[in-house]
């Protein structure tokens, strides 16, 4: 299978960094392409991420070319073939043309080649495993010119054995479909899938959590895990309870509030129900401390904020702050299924646009010029303080705050007999 299109609309192959790569690649009995991704995005006219480039000169033809070029290397898998160049400050790998010749899981022993057919065979999805060149002939030996034209994802080749030469690509078969595919999945892609499951407990935390983090804000998430819901697949990432609803209501929400996709926000209401399920998770996918710290507080009695009046959710946003409290309400709100009104979840989730909450007015020398000593009484009593000062409102007026200090520090009095 062969085909060859001419990709127009890329000015990126004409000049600037990427051209002057190919240019230096381009040489001498060599030939370089932009593979991948870029392709891919190019062809379905959406932005372009990272530019990777293939080419049939060895790795120290690279580094030897680039250096002759005053141009900086990186060898940053340069046992694999790949090398990083940095032109303008934007970096490019680099990778010469391979051949898998023995597959162990992610690891594979492999030797360098010239045939751009073998190289793209070995790739994981046809829309991933196309080519083009400097004059922007799109070179697809695999069928990914269709599959684009379709939105459609598929494995290339066999998809069982694609997935046994590494099992992260089950995860990376839902999140290419979430985000460049329509309709069902592919079939035999997902029974391979499922097949191979239990291969996913071959993957560290870190490369689950890299794929998880990027599937859950594709535009199409919602159907996807449903899909590997159905087919047994979140049970042994996350432990626990999947929980599609919520998730779904999530990205209904964060669209009905013209919020950019969160991956925590949604990974909670994928996966948090109490405490206990934030900090599992945090541990499965080895979170960051702000991100398992932002998942442990959305879990944290989010079932206390439904039907709450503006008094009590001033108080909550005083307390929590404004993404804390937005996305704790939020889970609230995704977790409530039909219950409330959708106008009144909306106020709540306005708060913080529309109230900014005052500092507490009084201070430590308030209190010890009424006879509290410095150190622990102190702090308790400050805090009492706090507590009574959002009962009453978030007072401000100096015969109110003056009250609020003496009947506390009465009460510590009392209940302390000091």
């Amino acid at each position: 299978m062969s085909e060859a299109r001419l990709l127009s609309d890329a000015p990126w192959l004409a000049s600037g960094p990427a051209a002057r790569v190919l240019a230096l690649l381009n040489a001498d009995g060599e030939e370089a392409r932009v593979i991948g991704g870029a392709v891919r995005n190019a062809l379905m006219k959406i932005p372009l991420g990272d530019i990777d480039i293939a080419t049939t000169a060895l790795p120290d033809e690279v580094v030897r070319r680039a250096k002759r070029a005053s141009i900086k290397s990186v060898p940053t898998g340069i046992e694999h073939g790949t090398v990083t160049l940095v032109v303008e400050g934007q970096p490019f790998e680099v990778t010469t043309l391979r051949e898998d010749t023995e597959t162990y899981g992610r690891k594979a022993k492999v030797t360098f080649g010239r045939d751009w057919v073998r190289d793209a065979e070995r790739r994981d999805f046809t829309i991933n495993g196309l080519s083009v060149d400097a004059d922007g002939v799109v070179h697809d030996h695999v069928g990914g010119l269709d599959d684009i034209a379709a939105n459609r994802v598929r494995f290339i080749g066999d998809p069982a054995r694609r997935i046994a030469e590494d099992y992260l690509r089950i995860l990376r078969f839902f999140r290419f479909h979430a985000a460049y595919g329509e309709g069902e999945v592919d079939r035999a892609g997902y029974l391979a899938c499922v097949s191979g499951r239990d291969g996913l407990g071959e993957l560290s935390a870190e490369r689950i959590r890299m794929e998880m983090l990027k599937l859950v804000v594709a535009d199409g998430a919602a159907a996807a895990v449903v899909a590997m819901g159905d087919g047994g697949l979140l049970q042994p990432l996350f432990g626990g309870v999947a929980y599609t609803g919520p998730f779904a209501a999530m990205i209904g929400i964060e669209s009905c509030m013209e919020l950019s996709p969160s991956a925590m926000r949604r990974l909670a209401a994928l996966t948090v129900a109490v405490t206990e399920d934030a900090r599992r998770i945090a541990g499965r996918l080895r979170l960051s401390n702000t991100e398992a710290k932002a998942l442990d507080s959305m879990g944290h009695r989010w079932w206390r904020l439904p039907g709450m009046d503006e008094a009590h959710a001033r108080r909550r946003l005083y307390r929590l702050g404004d993404d804390a409290y937005r996305d704790r309400l939020l889970l609230a709100w995704a977790r409530s299924g039909t219950r409330g009104d959708v106008e009144q979840w909306r106020a709540l989730a306005t708060l913080p646009q529309r109230w900014r909450a005052p500092h507490f007015p009084l201070r430590a020398s308030d209190f010890i010029a009424r006879g509290i000593a410095e150190g622990p009484a102190l702090g308790h009593v400050l805090t009492l303080a706090e507590d009574a000062w959002l009962a009453a409102d978030f007072p401000l007026e100096p015969k109110t705050l003056s009250d609020i200090a003496d009947q506390t520090v009465a009460r510590f009095t009392r209940d302390h007999r000091l």
